[in-house]
């Protein structure tokens, strides 16, 4: 298995992190999947797919990226550095991989072509990626993400915001309630707590990380994927599926609760199952602000959902009767 070791410090000292690029990562790891991406995923992918087969195609290095993703198991750690906070922008990650060192590009692409740090052993023999020997080429792949990211991502970037921030509120209600125990097994399929002072992060066999000092990170992403992201001695992420991504913006068929209080007041109940903002409601419901405060007073009249202030933030949550109605199924 491979660990994260942690000392109390390092523990004391972990934060959640957003990271722009974990998205866009994390979209070219799914367009790159032969398997195809699964369910609520494909129309998404169907949708920007050819605009990653236009860049690659005029690209070589995003060409190349695309060809070692493809079914890996390992995510090439220099595109991801652990973010710095809930701020990180687009530009500072990209600038972060521009001033990479070529070696290093080089040993991450054979890792990930060699499906991940248990057979680094291995890779030795392995030469650089032919795309990546010329001087200029992190400059070209660099330029190429930042071209995928203004076509895909950036678009959207603020609904996707919302809806990430919002899980790490949801989550870190966990951890203060719960623990790191229960907090870490909730995150994300094999990531858990482990009483000798260590997260294990998955089952292969591979050398631990030991963060001594170093910045540790959780950082949720919106492509159902999961990783470590290593970048010793700075820091180390551990990027996990965000809950709620997949939610579709549009509301279901016409049921019972619409009819009761308002197709719009419905939505808003429904996206109340966990506690948000106004500002992530209009990033998640497509609403205006105003419309969004105006359905809220009206549900608080009506006691199905209350307030309380976190910090800066207003968060809006669910009564019991207001969860009662959010959770009843929908009948035409």
């Amino acid at each position: 298995m491979t660990l994260v070791i942690v000392d109390p410090t390092d523990l004391a000292n972990t934060r959640f992190a957003l990271s722009p690029m974990v998205e866009l990562v994390g979209a070219l790891a799914t367009v790159a999947d032969r398997g195809g991406p699964r369910g609520w995923l494909e129309p998404w992918v169907d949708r920007h797919r050819p605009v990653f087969e236009a860049v690659a195609s005029a690209e070589p290095t995003l060409a190349a990226l695309l060809t070692t993703m493809r079914d890996a198991r390992w995510t090439p750690d220099f595109l991801v550095p652990a973010p710095s906070g809930m701020d990180t922008d687009f530009a500072t990650e990209l600038a972060r991989i521009r001033s990479t060192p070529i070696e290093r590009v080089h040993r991450d692409l054979a890792l990930t072509a060699h499906a991940g740090p248990h057979n680094a052993g291995r890779i030795a023999a392995v030469g650089p990626t032919p795309a990546f020997t010329a001087p200029d080429a992190l400059d070209r792949l660099a330029d190429g993400l930042a071209t995928l990211w203004d076509h895909t991502l950036a678009p959207d970037w603020p609904v996707r915001r919302a809806l990430l921030e919002r899980d790490v509120v949801q989550r870190a209600g966990r951890l203060a309630t719960y623990g790191w125990a229960k907090a870490l097994a909730g995150l994300r399929e094999g990531f858990r707590w482990l009483d000798s002072g260590a997260i294990q992060v998955n089952d292969w066999d591979g050398a631990p990380y030991v963060v001594g000092g170093a910045r540790l990170v959780l950082v949720p992403g919106g492509f159902g994927r999961g990783w470590i992201g290593a970048d010793p001695p700075e820091g180390y992420a551990l990027v996990y599926p965000a809950r709620g991504i997949a939610a579709p913006t549009d509301a279901p068929a016409a049921g019972g609760l619409d009819r009761l209080v308002g197709r719009a007041r419905a939505r808003l109940l429904r996206s109340l199952v966990e506690p948000a903002s106004t500002t992530q409601l209009v990033g998640a419901l497509g609403m205006t602000l105003g419309a969004v405060g105006d359905h809220l007073a009206v549900l608080r009249d009506a006691g199905l959902v209350t307030r309380a202030r976190t910090g800066r933030s207003v968060f809006y949550r669910l009564t019991p009767l207001g969860a009662a109605l959010a959770a009843a199924p929908d009948e035409p």
